[in-house]
């Protein structure tokens, strides 16, 4: 970590440079949560990508979005700094198409992770009707949590906090609330979390408090939504559960990590307002 970009004066580099890219052991953070090399869950890191660019084979700009799916079992996580110094290194560099950038990316990425990593990346002058696959703004569909009148004392997490019943449900709850903050630089990290389940009902002004609870604590935006699964999964017990984190987007980047207790079931690919 101590070679981390992160928190450190860079400088842009705007020529293809893969080296800039700087793997994170997701291991580490895993094993303080009792989680070996099986894991408990199924899911994917969502990345999406706001400032991408590069040259076409004239020296004339492309923009684009990206989104780049990174598998919950890859070795590694890549440092959100050191991708974005990596993008920014794409910026005078020539590329004969779309899909050589895609291939590229793809390829520097799945030898950092050590996993397969599939990316998609969109010109902004590709037609609406070829980009719908890019999520609109659009709002959960859930219950959500952020009404509820509680009383909050715990800013560190307290899976202690989480409370059930013995009524059987099938539902999908919402907060607006999570905040935690940059284990590097302590900068917050705002994002919007969906809780999917079936089970012993879930105390609703209980998991409030709890997802509350986060807001000093400092971790990966990967790392914090798998202790939020491994604690809900361990307390409640459920039958099924879903953790989905949207976070708001820092240096023309956001990261929405997925998991679940189902292979089958997948990530609705959301863009709320504040992304």
């Amino acid at each position: 970590m101590s070679h981390n970009p992160l928190g450190q004066q860079t400088d842009y580099i705007s020529v293809y440079a893969p080296q800039l890219l700087f793997p994170i052991a997701r291991a580490e953070s895993r094993s303080l949560l009792g989680i070996g090399n099986e894991l408990p869950f199924y899911g994917v890191d969502i990345w999406t990508g706001y400032e991408l660019s590069w040259l076409d084979k004239k020296g004339k700009p492309v923009v684009a979005v990206a989104e780049f799916f990174i598998p919950c079992s890859s070795e590694f996580i890549v440092e959100s700094k050191s991708f974005k110094l990596y993008l920014n290194s794409l910026n005078q560099t020539h590329f004969d198409s779309t899909v050589e950038v895609e291939q590229l990316i793809a390829q520097d990425l799945a030898r950092v992770t050590c996993a397969d990593v599939r990316v998609m990346i969109t010109p902004l002058n590709t037609p609406a009707r070829a980009a719908q696959h890019l999520a609109e703004i659009a709002e959960v569909q859930g219950e959500l949590l952020d009404e509820l009148d509680v009383v909050v004392d715990t800013y560190h997490p307290a899976p202690e906090l989480l409370v059930t019943s013995t009524e059987l449900v099938d539902e999908c709850l919402v907060s607006h609330l999570l905040k935690t903050n940059c284990p590097v630089t302590g900068q917050p990290d705002w994002a919007s979390l969906v809780i999917r389940y079936k089970g012993n009902k879930i105390q609703r002004e209980s998991l409030l408090r709890y997802i509350i609870s986060f807001r000093e604590h400092q971790d990966f935006h990967e790392h914090c939504v798998e202790r939020i699964f491994s604690d809900i999964a361990r307390v409640c017990v459920p039958e099924e559960l879903v953790v989905y984190a949207r976070y708001t987007r820092r240096g023309g980047l956001d990261i929405n990590p997925f998991r679940a207790s189902n292979p089958n079931i997948k990530p609705e690919l959301l863009r709320l307002v504040r992304q």
